[in-house]
Protein backbone atom coordinates (compact mmCIF):
# COMPACT_ATOMS: atom_id res chain seq x y z
CA UNK A 1 0.00 0.00 0.00
CA UNK A 2 1.39 3.43 -0.95
CA UNK A 3 2.07 5.94 1.78
CA UNK A 4 -0.13 9.04 1.80
CA UNK A 5 1.77 12.19 0.97
CA UNK A 6 1.48 15.15 3.27
CA UNK A 7 -0.06 18.17 1.56
CA UNK A 8 0.58 20.54 4.45
CA UNK A 9 3.71 22.26 3.04
CA UNK A 10 2.05 22.86 -0.33
CA UNK A 11 -1.06 24.18 1.35
CA UNK A 12 1.07 26.50 3.47
CA UNK A 13 2.72 27.92 0.35
CA UNK A 14 -0.65 28.38 -1.33
CA UNK A 15 -2.09 30.15 1.71
CA UNK A 16 1.00 32.41 1.92
CA UNK A 17 0.70 33.28 -1.78
CA UNK A 18 -2.99 34.07 -1.43
CA UNK A 19 -2.30 36.24 1.63
CA UNK A 20 0.38 38.09 -0.37
CA UNK A 21 -2.02 38.80 -3.25
CA UNK A 22 -4.88 39.84 -0.99
CA UNK A 23 -2.69 42.06 1.20
CA UNK A 24 -1.29 43.85 -1.84
CA UNK A 25 -4.84 44.57 -2.99
CA UNK A 26 -6.04 45.63 0.47
CA UNK A 27 -3.09 47.97 1.02
CA UNK A 28 -3.45 49.57 -2.40
CA UNK A 29 -7.23 49.99 -2.33
CA UNK A 30 -8.45 50.24 1.25
CA UNK A 31 -5.62 51.38 3.52
CA UNK A 32 -5.72 55.16 4.02
CA UNK A 33 -2.81 55.60 6.44
CA UNK A 34 -0.57 58.43 5.15
CA UNK A 35 2.52 56.80 6.71
CA UNK A 36 2.22 53.87 4.33
CA UNK A 37 3.56 55.01 1.00
CA UNK A 38 4.10 52.94 -2.10
CA UNK A 39 4.60 49.50 -0.57
CA UNK A 40 5.37 46.25 -2.36
CA UNK A 41 4.72 42.95 -0.61
CA UNK A 42 7.80 40.81 -1.33
CA UNK A 43 6.97 37.58 0.51
CA UNK A 44 4.82 36.03 3.22
CA UNK A 45 5.91 33.29 5.61
CA UNK A 46 3.14 31.50 7.50
CA UNK A 47 3.71 29.35 10.58
CA UNK A 48 2.56 25.71 10.29
CA UNK A 49 -0.44 26.35 12.56
CA UNK A 50 -1.44 29.50 10.58
CA UNK A 51 -1.38 31.57 13.78
CA UNK A 52 1.22 34.10 12.59
CA UNK A 53 2.38 35.43 9.26
CA UNK A 54 5.58 37.37 8.69
CA UNK A 55 5.02 39.79 5.81
CA UNK A 56 8.14 41.13 4.08
CA UNK A 57 7.69 44.44 2.26
CA UNK A 58 9.76 47.06 0.48
CA UNK A 59 9.01 50.69 -0.25
CA UNK A 60 9.31 52.57 -3.49
CA UNK A 61 9.02 55.96 -1.83
CA UNK A 62 8.92 57.09 1.77
CA UNK A 63 10.57 56.11 5.02
CA UNK A 64 10.64 52.35 5.67
CA UNK A 65 10.43 52.84 9.45
CA UNK A 66 7.27 54.95 9.12
CA UNK A 67 5.78 52.48 6.64
CA UNK A 68 6.47 49.59 9.03
CA UNK A 69 4.85 51.51 11.88
CA UNK A 70 1.80 52.28 9.73
CA UNK A 71 1.45 48.71 8.51
CA UNK A 72 1.84 47.24 12.00
CA UNK A 73 -0.73 49.73 13.31
CA UNK A 74 -3.14 48.67 10.54
CA UNK A 75 -2.45 44.94 11.02
CA UNK A 76 -5.82 44.35 12.70
CA UNK A 77 -7.70 46.13 9.91
CA UNK A 78 -5.79 44.17 7.28
CA UNK A 79 -6.41 40.91 9.14
CA UNK A 80 -10.15 41.57 9.20
CA UNK A 81 -10.02 42.27 5.46
CA UNK A 82 -8.20 38.98 4.94
CA UNK A 83 -10.82 37.20 7.05
CA UNK A 84 -13.51 38.34 4.61
CA UNK A 85 -11.49 37.17 1.58
CA UNK A 86 -9.85 33.94 2.75
CA UNK A 87 -11.90 30.86 3.42
CA UNK A 88 -9.72 29.28 6.09
CA UNK A 89 -10.46 28.57 9.73
CA UNK A 90 -7.63 30.65 11.21
CA UNK A 91 -6.48 33.93 9.69
CA UNK A 92 -2.95 34.62 10.91
CA UNK A 93 -1.82 37.58 12.97
CA UNK A 94 0.25 39.81 10.68
CA UNK A 95 3.78 40.96 11.49
CA UNK A 96 5.33 43.36 8.96
CA UNK A 97 9.11 43.34 8.38
CA UNK A 98 11.01 45.66 6.06
CA UNK A 99 12.88 43.69 3.38
CA UNK A 100 16.26 45.18 2.48
CA UNK A 101 16.90 42.85 -0.46
CA UNK A 102 16.29 45.47 -3.21
CA UNK A 103 18.70 47.88 -1.50
CA UNK A 104 21.34 45.18 -1.16
CA UNK A 105 20.91 44.20 -4.80
CA UNK A 106 21.41 47.82 -5.90
CA UNK A 107 24.53 48.08 -3.73
CA UNK A 108 25.93 44.86 -5.19
CA UNK A 109 25.24 46.08 -8.73
CA UNK A 110 27.07 49.33 -7.96
CA UNK A 111 30.05 47.41 -6.57
CA UNK A 112 30.19 45.15 -9.61
CA UNK A 113 29.97 48.12 -11.97
CA UNK A 114 32.79 49.86 -10.07
CA UNK A 115 34.95 46.73 -10.25
CA UNK A 116 34.32 46.32 -13.97
CA UNK A 117 35.12 49.96 -14.70
CA UNK A 118 38.34 49.85 -12.64
CA UNK A 119 39.40 46.66 -14.40
CA UNK A 120 38.69 48.29 -17.79
CA UNK A 121 40.86 51.29 -16.81
CA UNK A 122 43.74 48.98 -15.79
CA UNK A 123 43.67 47.11 -19.12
Amino acid sequence: MAAKKSTTPNRGYRVADQIQRDLADLIARELKDPRVGMVTIQAVEVTPDYAHAKVFFSTLAGDPVESAAGLNAAAGFLRSGLFKRLHIHTVPTLHFVYDRTPERAADMNALIARAVSSRAKED
